[in-house]
């Protein structure tokens, strides 16, 4: 029997979930608080993965755990954000005042 079940049970559920299951990857720590699974995804999965309010990965979380504890393991899971964080929308750029009163001539 494999020592590192949660990581590959945890590794199959996010290819599962992502359209790029190539990308994935999940890293298993051990250190005196349990076992830590760090997954990386691609950026354009990162919605998938996490879904509507977190309950993707709060179904994820919870699974990792149940079978943390058929192991006797406390099994935490977090979710790395990709390089760069969130990048800027286009509706989150910042505009000059001579831009927004151009857009409130044109109405």
């Amino acid at each position: 029997m494999s020592k590192d079940r949660d990581k590959d049970f945890v590794e199959f559920i996010i290819k599962e979930l992502v359209n790029n299951p190539d990308a994935v990857q999940v890293v298993r720590t051990v250190d005196e608080l349990g076992v830590l699974l760090s997954v990386k995804v691609a950026p354009e999965d990162m919605g998938l993965l996490i879904g509507r309010s977190g309950s993707t990965a709060k179904a994820v979380r919870i699974l990792a755990r149940i079978v943390g504890m058929r192991n006797n393991a406390r099994v935490n899971l977090r979710i790395e954000e990709p390089e760069g964080g969130r990048g800027p929308r286009e509706t989150d750029k910042t505009r000059n005042v001579d831009e927004v009163m151009g857009e409130l001539g044109n109405i």
